[in-house]
């Protein structure tokens, strides 16, 4: 049996369970919208045709119960996210086939193709969509969502962080450093603290600020204390990489040379180290056996009433 004719009997099988209602064609509108959509549209774009889309009924598109799928009774089908495709089934005057009313590629704008879909997930894009910074960078939906199929990788727990990662390419190599939040494991995703569809905060995040997004894991950090570090209660970020870091804690540089940056008193051995007294150079007990961790135990905060040194 040769191909074509196997395809023809896969997708005539597959029209006579297509389970559901049809619903005919808009009145006043019946030139440009096809009266038997899906059932024509998937004569092409069946199981084994080159563009397939037969997996939209798998998904919650095509689930016929909820009155707001595009398969439910009085909805359009196929053609309630590409528009009116009565054309698509003819040749133009240059022998080649129309698009259908809106197709989710370069081919039509951004703009427009993401009305098609905030037309009913308004709530799902949030108040924050506009102005965000993926729809200012003009991320389309479909550039994150796989709407055809049965599961959207990007809702899922184990895609979520991989999704995201195929832009995010410094984020990527960040993860992969010898101290960072459990994302490669699947312990977190991207989204515990960033909303693709926009926050209230930096970077997209749910919370106002930095710190307060750190909170929501870490919220013996968030004080108040007694004795406070200045740069803790400011921005978490001052010592701190996020996605990452070859230093213990994400901390952005080595002990003592962070503390270092802010911390050079005459009266404390604070004196300025470099890399000298390491081995095979040296072996310095500046560098070797203290840290400034180790008499500064309490460097977020303390509520001791002899911790203003945050020692204890």
């Amino acid at each position: 049996m040769k191909m074509s004719s196997l395809v023809c009997l896969l997708v005539a099988g597959f029209l006579l369970v297509f389970p559901g209602k049809l619903s005919p064609a808009p009145v006043g509108d019946s030139a440009d919208y096809l009266a038997d959509d899906p059932r024509v549209c998937l004569m092409c774009h069946g199981p084994g045709s080159g563009m397939p889309a037969d997996d939209v009924i798998h998904g919650v598109h095509g689930f016929v119960g909820n009155e707001a799928s595009p398969f439910a009774e009085g909805q359009l089908g196929c053609q309630s996210c590409h528009g009116p495709s009565a054309a698509h089934l003819g040749r133009n005057e240059e022998g080649r086939r129309p698009l259908p009313g809106l197709v989710f590629d370069e081919r039509h704008p951004v703009e427009k193709r993401d009305a098609a879909c905030l037309s009913c997930h308004t709530r799902e894009a949030g108040a924050h969509w506009e102005g965000s910074l993926h729809e200012f960078t003009r991320v389309s939906c479909t550039g994150c969502h796989k709407v055809h199929g049965g599961r959207d990788r990007t809702n899922a727990s184990a895609g979520n962080t991989e999704q995201c990662l195929t832009c995010h390419r410094q984020q990527r190599a960040e993860i992969q450093h010898a101290f960072s939040h459990p994302l490669r494991s699947g312990q977190m995703q991207c989204t515990d603290c960033h909303n693709p569809h926009g926050g209230p905060g930096p970077a997209m995040m749910f919370e106002h600020t930095l710190n307060d997004q750190c909170y929501q894991c870490h919220a013996e950090k968030r004080g108040p204390f007694l004795w406070e570090h200045a740069p803790v209660a400011e921005d978490c970020s001052q010592c701190h990489r996020a996605h990452g870091s070859n230093h213990r804690a994400l901390l952005q540089a080595r002990t003592p040379w962070l503390c270092q940056e802010c911390h050079m008193a005459p009266f404390h051995p604070s004196n300025a180290e470099s890399g000298l007294g390491l081995p095979p150079n040296g072996a310095s007990s500046n560098l070797m056996g203290k840290d400034c961790g180790n008499c500064h135990t309490q460097v977020h905060g303390s509520n001791h009433p002899s911790g203003s040194g945050l020692t204890r």
